[in-house]
């Protein structure tokens, strides 16, 4: 089963939110509509800025459990490699 590694955030430079997903779409959807209650509705974390495909789940899991230590400018960093304006990224999933 394949998943996605994906970053939230509240806005460029804010609160950012590490998660992992078998399918991402969803998930960015749950956290926009504050589907469940927790992290990313209580920061405000609705903007989906960065992620990563894995075609193994459990490679999926390793990386998120990885980027969870990065310091905060490391994954900035990566955020703006990908994404350097901060572009909310949920509209190119379809």
């Amino acid at each position: 089963m394949a998943g996605h590694v994906y970053i939230m955030a509240s806005q460029r430079g804010g609160t950012l939110y590490i998660g992992v997903t078998s399918d991402l779409a969803r998930r960015v959807f749950e956290h926009k509509s504050e589907a469940t209650k927790g992290f990313t509705s209580r920061y405000g974390c609705k903007r989906l800025v960065w992620y990563e495909e894995h075609f193994d789940i459990r490679d999926a899991i390793a990386r998120e459990k990885s980027l969870k230590k990065w310091s905060r400018a490391r994954k900035i960093a990566l955020i703006e490699t990908m994404n350097p304006d901060w572009q909310e990224l949920y509209r190119g999933l379809w």
